[in-house]
């Protein structure tokens, strides 16, 4: 479980292909966060699971991703020098500054458009699928960050969010332009109501 709150940029130091699908290993730049094997970090907002010490490979992190997470996720996308946002998972008795964030993308959604004009706003086409998920000024998590709907369009599969400045430097996402493909979470107690109220009306 995470909250959004990005904690760190990284970069991506090697993906390779694999038997079971890909071997992405991510170079934390100097991030505090020590995980052991087993750990689940948010990279990008997907939850990986650390495969290896990271002694064994001079402080770098090891992560395998599977035909599932590859066919939802940007994670076969990225390729050496990207960089990526870093969450080590909620403890307990943190703080929960973001929402309640499960790294399980939902899909993948593309950015239409960046407006750095008046304030810094992007617009990205979601998933058609999704869109039940899309309440104005409801949460989203795009590739990790926990952010507010700004606008909703359900006829043209658009959302828009408002960056602030804060946001801009502490992850990825102002880096991103026109066409870059992001990480979609839906947030988790919408996707309930609508499963179960989809499900009631089958009933």
């Amino acid at each position: 479980m995470f909250t959004g709150i990005i904690q760190h940029i990284g970069a991506i130091e090697s993906v390779t292909p694999t038997p079971s699908g890909v071997r992405v290993v991510v170079d934390p730049c100097g991030w505090s966060f020590v995980p052991s094997p087993g750990d689940s970090v948010a990279v990008n907002g997907c939850c990986l699971t650390l495969v290896d010490p990271i002694e064994r490979h001079n402080g770098l992190f090891t992560f395998d991703a599977i035909p599932e997470t590859i066919e939802k996720t940007t994670i076969g996308m990225l390729a050496v020098g990207d960089r990526v946002n870093l969450e080590p998972p909620l403890r307990m008795g943190d703080r929960l500054d973001g929402h309640t964030v499960q790294g399980h993308v939902d899909g993948r959604g593309i950015i239409e458009s960046v407006d750095s004009g008046d304030g810094y706003r992007v617009r990205v086409k979601v998933p058609g699928d999704l869109m039940k998920f899309m309440i104005p000024k409801g949460s989203i998590t795009i590739d990790g960050i926990s952010l507010t709907l700004a606008e909703v369009d359900p006829k043209g599969q658009t959302i828009t969010i408002a960056l602030i400045p804060e946001t801009l430097e502490r992850t990825t996402l102002g880096m991103k332009a026109k066409g870059a493909a992001l990480n979609i979470e839906a947030d988790m107690m919408v996707k309930t109501i609508v499963h179960t109220m989809e499900h009631m009306q089958q009933a």
